[in-house]
């Protein structure tokens, strides 16, 4: 029998992760270069590919779509077919069409667009934002394929089982929908950029008329990231509790490629939710800036006369012009406030360690305490205070503080105690302070 020693593998952090892929991609030199041309040929491409179900194109037809595309944007240019030649070898060399025959350079071949280029053109055409009903669909089929998942995962007893039931599903099918989310929130995103730079041109072209258009925006904007913020915090949960039992699972059953997926949808599901809180954050201080905008700037001044005389009086004053501020006074101190006194430091007087010895019987000290005290009440003692001092009137003044402890001990067990809900603090002598109680006379002891 042979023993093999298991090496873990190296732990590599997310910084240096990070830095490999980015060193790696920089060495490929990647570029992307396109002009208005460049991006309605890809454009037209991907349209007449759907409209005709086209999987790919002939140089030919390449070059009959580029000569369409460039009479519309480029009607004047010359020399047509010499330029859509060198257009299409500068989308190969940057990988937005891929040659899809396999003939190498022998035949003409045949091209296809690829994922970089199909996602140039999606940004452009689609209109792709995150709704109410868009969110409500795609959280309900997450739901719904997590939980067929994590039922899988339960009764998977084979490696295979776990690669078709569970690994493949969470990467394809549950990673497509989150990433669905999170493309629909970038749409989103640029839907607001857009609102603003509306915003903006209102206000510019129409200063007083512009009010209702732009009140109208920001509530129907505030309003649509409340319910996407809503939607997201509750069904987020929800998805997160499924992905756990499903990670769960993975751990028990010693998967780790599933372990690491769940893992890794989880914390995409995270990012989506922080992102409609940022978002509707974000948009609130800017609702509540445009609206003070209006409030304190449009309606105060709906004919822009007094913009309008602030402008010329800027433009007049040339160098002459300057702002000012005005410096708040510092604040006078009423009174002198005198500096703390340095309280000296608690010392406690050092006393010889080694004692002679004795030869006379030790006496109980708490019977000579308790004789003491019930003496002192006899005496006519009926305040704490009083029975301290006369008690510790013979005692040494380092042994005081622990005596009076005693004292207050002994007080409450041989008599009766009263005492108010506020105590006052009585002076024992020039050293020592005690809570006053009402005492009263020793109580009989029983036989």
């Amino acid at each position: 029998m042979v023993a093999t020693r298991y090496e873990a593998p190296p732990v590599t952090s997310p910084r240096r992760e990070l830095d490999q892929v980015i060193a790696a991609i920089a060495h490929r030199k990647p570029a992307i270069d396109l002009g208005p041309v460049d991006i309605c040929f890809l454009i037209a491409l991907h349209v007449q590919s759907e409209g005709a179900n086209l999987t790919s194109f002939t140089e030919q037809q390449l070059e009959d779509v580029f000569a369409n595309a460039s009479a519309i944007v480029q009607p004047e240019a010359e020399q047509v077919r010499r330029r859509a030649t060198h257009a299409i070898q500068r989308l190969r060399e940057q990988r937005f069409l891929a040659r899809v025959d396999g003939q190498g350079v022998v035949r003409t071949g045949e091209f296809a667009l690829s994922r970089l280029a199909i996602g140039v053109v999606e940004f452009f055409l689609e209109d792709d934002v995150l709704t109410r009903a868009s969110l409500h669909v795609l959280l309900a089929s997450l739901r719904t394929a997590i939980t067929e998942v994590r039922e899988v995962a339960r009764t998977a007893t084979e490696p295979a089982q776990w690669a078709d039931g569970v690994v493949g599903p969470l990467q394809v099918t549950i990673a497509e929908l989150v990433a669905g989310i999170e493309r629909r929130q970038r749409g989103l995103d640029l839907q607001q950029e857009n609102f603003q730079a509306e915003i903006r041109r209102l206000l510019e072209a129409d200063w007083f008329g512009a009010l209702d258009r732009c009140q109208q925006l920001l509530e129907q904007t505030s309003a649509t990231l409340h319910e996407l913020n809503e939607v997201l915090l509750r069904d987020s949960s929800q998805l997160l509790v499924l992905l756990q039992d499903v990670e769960d699972l993975a751990v028990a059953a010693g998967q780790t490629d599933a372990e690491a997926v769940a893992h890794r949808l989880m914390d995409q599901i995270d990012r989506s939710a922080a992102w409609g809180t940022t978002r509707q954050r974000a948009w609130s201080e800017y609702f509540q800036y445009v609206h003070r905008y209006l409030r304190d700037v449009v309606r105060l001044d709906p004919t822009r006369a007094l913009t309008q005389r602030l402008r010329e009086q800027l433009a007049e004053s040339g160098d002459k012009f300057a702002l000012t501020y005005a410096s708040a006074a510092p604040m006078r101190i009423l009174r002198t406030v005198p500096p703390p006194r340095d309280q000296p430091p608690v010392t406690r007087p050092r006393a010889p360690r080694d004692r002679e010895p004795v030869t006379e019987p030790a006496a109980d000290p708490q019977a000579v305490l308790v004789s003491k005290v019930k003496q002192a009440l006899v005496d006519g003692a009926r305040t704490l205070s009083t029975v301290t001092a006369q008690v510790t009137a013979d005692v040494a003044a380092s042994e005081r503080f622990i005596e009076a402890g005693r004292i207050a001990h002994t007080v409450a067990q041989v008599a009766q105690v009263r005492a108010e809900v506020e105590r006052p603090w009585v002076a024992v002598g020039a050293d020592l302070e005690v809570e006053e109680w009402d005492t009263t006379a020793p109580r009989e002891e029983k036989s």
